[in-house]
């Protein structure tokens, strides 16, 4: 894990923004990332229901086929996927996709090159080829219309919580109350924003603001463009809490998180090394590591090491699961 550092001057501290809704096409690429993980519990409401409709998934079969190649889960996608003109919905975004100039779809393509092999259907893309590029713009349209907008309530509750959270911080404590409200993602100190990311960079403003985007599918750290060049952007993850409300709705704890991971949440009621763990369930430590990880990343447990043994503590977030309370989002 690295760190992106972003530089502000004092115009841009004016400029910082907070959009009122996800980027479509950051969330067609960002659903995609988590189709091809093992479903993660906070996901599995959304993945079990897409999954048990077949006429969805063959809708969006060849986008998600497309974006297998031109977004892979590397260090590197072409930024032409996720044009700023998207937050004006999906028709801009795909409009701005197909005027895509050549010579930038040749440049980032050959540089998406230089991570992976490339099959050759790529080379017209590159080219930009006119039916091959309407071709991809249907299959992300396609891909849209079956992965994301049937669950624009279930997206957009998430969201709009999360959004009247930093709006709330914003209003309060200005751009410095906004960034402290999103630790440990982000770590505030003039003039440089510390952002918890994928590997090494930095990015500077020099006066154009930035545009901070929440996304339900953007999972534990922050993206943004890989071009320092383009307008800065930020698409950072909801709080995890705000993706439970939605998910513990009439669903058992066992359905969303699976016999095992309840039963180690469960046994956490009072904190446990991942050994008492093991034997409490009679599972190995290894299991009993694995699962403890994926209540983390989901903001249900907290790890931390205790000498030589790792302990692992229920969070409130956690402790709300399994009595099936909602949580007050002013929290």
């Amino acid at each position: 894990m690295g760190t992106l550092r972003i530089y502000f001057t004092a115009d841009d501290l004016g400029r910082v923004t907070l959009a009122a809704a996800p980027d479509p096409l950051w969330e067609v690429v960002l659903s995609r990332f988590r189709l091809r993980e093992r479903p993660r519990p906070a996901f599995r409401l959304w993945v079990g229901d897409l999954r048990s409709r077949p006429e969805r998934v063959a809708r969006m079969r060849e986008g998600a086929q497309l974006l297998d190649v031109l977004a892979p889960m590397s260090p590197y996608w072409p930024d032409f996927l996720t044009p700023p003109e998207a937050s004006n919905g999906l028709d801009s975004g795909l409009e701005s996709f197909l005027s895509t100039p050549r010579d930038r779809l040749s440049d980032e393509l050959a540089r998406l090159a230089l991570h992976r092999r490339l099959p050759g259907w790529v080379s017209s893309v590159a080219a930009g080829d006119a039916g091959m590029m309407i071709r991809v713009a249907a299959a992300m349209r396609a891909y849209h219309d079956a992965a994301i907008a049937p669950y624009h309530s279930l997206i957009g509750t998430a969201v709009a919580a999360d959004r009247a959270q930093r709006a709330r911080d914003l209003l309060e404590g200005g751009t410095e109350g906004l960034f402290d409200g999103m630790a440990p993602l982000m770590r505030w100190r003039y003039p440089a924003l510390d952002v918890t990311f994928g590997h090494d960079c930095e990015l500077h403003l020099l006066g154009r603001g930035l545009r901070l985007v929440p996304s339900y599918f953007c999972q534990r750290v922050p993206v943004t463009l890989a071009d320092p060049g383009l307008p800065p952007v930020l698409i950072y993850p909801i709080g995890q809490k705000y993706r439970w409300e939605r998910a513990v709705d009439g669903r058992s704890v066992e359905a969303l998180l699976g016999r095992t991971r309840a039963a180690v949440l469960r046994n956490l009621s009072t904190s446990a090394t991942t050994s008492e763990l093991a034997r409490t369930l009679e599972i190995s430590p290894a299991s009993a590591s694995r699962h403890a990880t994926v209540l983390r990343d989901a903001g249900l447990i907290v790890t931390a090491r205790d000498g030589p043994a790792v302990l692992h503590t229920i969070t409130p977030l956690g402790k709300a699961l399994l009595d099936g309370r909602i949580l007050d989002r002013t929290t």
